[in-house]
């Protein structure tokens, strides 16, 4: 097979055994689209696999399962992260903190992507690394995740495919910027406008013009240091995002149920009014 999250699995059988060197780890959908300069969509929305299998042919990059704000705890993991490993999404789980133990205990179960909240610091941002990526980068547990079950050399390819992503989501975050993208194995600085307008006093108001502005200007920073920018995105704005160099978007799937439900409810309306 091949293709966006597929497994080659040519494996060779010597008297009853299957070589385990033969079998690739997972590619990383959303890191082979970065990694390609293209912009890589993650959707939220989902924390059920059976869902996860009726979004699976949307072509999105990604699916988001949240464990901060959600209900995603380990137990789920191993079902919610083989549906999106079945449609070659890159399963994206935010964590509730930037815990050593949370994070790489996410990843053991099967998640290729973490999103860790309120990354402030660049302090903050080396502690995501270190937890996120095996030694010598890091210093995550050793053990074989879900994703390196039969992955002869899992342990050198991992760190390839694992995605870290770190959120902007705090004035004084952005006020750290310059130094938290000096950090090497973090993939994207996701400015994310909500948290962000209330540490700036705009409560509940992240289309506030302040915070417009913060975050317009925390993305160009991104954006000149060489780094991967991501925000979040609606139909209305997600193209002048990515025309300021963002390429990481994740977005909603609700106000695309929403809107098509007003359509249909308004036409249905109209038709019995003649």
């Amino acid at each position: 097979m091949s293709g966006h999250g597929t497994i080659r699995r040519q494996t060779r059988i010597v008297g009853s055994r299957a070589r385990e060197s033969d079998v690739n780890i997972r590619s990383n959908r959303v890191k082979d689209k970065l990694a390609a300069g293209q912009v890589a969509t993650i959707l939220s929305g989902t924390n059920d696999p059976d869902l996860i299998d009726q979004l699976g042919t949307l072509d999105v990059d990604g699916i988001w399962l949240e464990g901060e704000h959600g209900g995603v705890d380990y137990a789920d993991l191993g079902n919610l992260t083989r549906a999106c490993d079945l449609w070659g999404k890159t399963s994206v789980v935010r964590v509730m903190d930037n815990d050593y133990a949370t994070i790489y205990r996410t990843l053991d179960r099967g998640a290729q992507g973490i999103v860790v909240p309120h990354v402030d610091t660049r302090a903050q941002a080396e502690a995501v690394v270190a937890a996120g990526k095996f030694a010598p980068l890091g210093k995550r547990g050793m053990y074989t995740s879900r994703q390196g079950f039969g992955v002869g050399d899992y342990f050198k390819t991992a760190n390839d495919q694992s995605l870290l992503i770190g959120l902007i989501e705090d004035i004084v975050a952005v006020r750290n910027l310059d130094e938290i993208v000096k950090v090497d194995h973090l993939d994207v600085f996701f400015v994310a406008p909500n948290d962000l307008a209330t540490s700036m006093g705009h409560i509940g108001n992240m289309g506030h013009p302040d915070v417009q502005r913060t975050v317009d200007n925390a993305i160009k920073k991104i954006v000149e240091a060489g780094r991967v920018a991501g925000t979040l995105v609606s139909s209305a704005n997600v193209e002048r995002y990515t025309k300021m160099g963002v390429r990481c978007v994740m977005t909603s799937f609700f106000p695309w149920l929403q809107s098509g439900a007003k359509e249909l409810i308004e036409r249905a309306a109209a038709g019995a009014r003649g």
